[in-house]
């Protein structure tokens, strides 16, 4: 069994993983993902129980007991560049031998929701509602560092490369539809679905104007209307096709649940942005505690 080199593990002198400063027994199998940091003492300060909190950097974890279900919130930070660092190292957590450094012979699978905040793409998605992400569209590039052909949708990837006459250039599309188990648990009639576009920037790649200008000014409105198969673009935001692609690779199960607090299409901002965010933390925990 491949021994797995110290420089490619990087753990902390206490034996925890490098950046998220974990050891295996201080998560939950059942993780939100949040970006900011302080939304994790929002979302913990439902717990009926606090077991364990660490922070390094930006990565805030707390894990505890909601309504008898053990849960861990994590910030992750913006953009795919960290999930690709929470991912991997959450994954190693359970499925590395961290003393041996070989993989387990028998793998365990997270349950990882994100809780975010987006802006809509459609303006009948109005601001304050919550959208979950069916599928998560990449403009990054990220997921194409690793072998993943196997867990994109190719045909819908080729669909809007024509449909939004894709610039070479750029970082060729990826889409990785979410967890279907945990859609089943999280989708109601309170919330929204659609392909949730992540971009690899907040300006620029999502479309805004400041002083610079952009390679493609008609891009956003290229996205809005996509659909393929009867689902169309619902949002945008920094993380989810990361969150989604890896998650596939090694076997865990992801969704996307977005607070919109802006929408694109009539150019609003929800009047109170805490407010549907707390919404949505709430709606989410009392559905994991359906997990298995």
């Amino acid at each position: 069994m491949r021994r797995i080199a110290e420089s490619e593990l990087i753990l902390n002198p206490n034996g925890s993983v490098y950046h998220l400063n974990l050891l295996p027994e201080n998560i939950s199998h059942n993780i939100i993902f949040v970006g900011d940091q302080k939304r994790v003492d929002r979302i913990a300060a439902h717990f009926d129980k606090i077991e364990f909190e660490t922070q390094k950097r930006e990565f805030h974890t707390v894990t505890g007991v909601y309504k008898n279900k053990r849960l861990s919130v994590m910030s992750t930070g913006i953009g795919p560049d960290n999930i690709d660092i929470v991912m991997n190292e959450l994954d190693a957590l359970v499925n590395i031998d961290l003393d041996k450094r070989v993989e387990k012979l028998e793998h365990t699978t997270l349950n990882i929701v994100r809780i975010g905040t987006s802006g809509s793409l459609q303006a009948d998605i109005p601001v304050d509602s919550f959208v979950l992400g069916k599928y998560g569209l990449g403009m990054d590039g990220m997921l194409h560092y690793y072998d993943a052909t196997h867990v994109r949708e190719i045909e819908m990837e080729e669909a809007f490369i024509r449909h939004t006459q894709w610039a070479s250039e750029k970082a060729h599309p990826y889409i990785v539809k979410n967890s279907d188990y945990l859609e089943k648990i999280l989708l109601t009639d309170e919330v929204y679905s659609g392909i949730t576009g992540t971009a690899g920037g907040f300006f620029g790649p999502q479309g805004r104007v400041l002083r610079l200008p952009l390679s493609d000014p008609k891009m956003n409105a290229k996205m809005d209307s996509f659909e393929y198969k009867g689902v169309r673009m619902s949002n945008l935001e920094m993380e989810t096709s990361a969150i989604y692609g890896l998650a596939k690779l090694l076997g865990h199960n992801a969704c996307s649940m977005n607070a919109i607090i802006a929408n694109r299409a009539n150019m609003t901002f929800s009047e109170d942005p805490y407010k549907p965010v707390d919404g949505l933390i709430k709606y989410t925990l009392d559905k994991m505690i359906l997990l298995d």
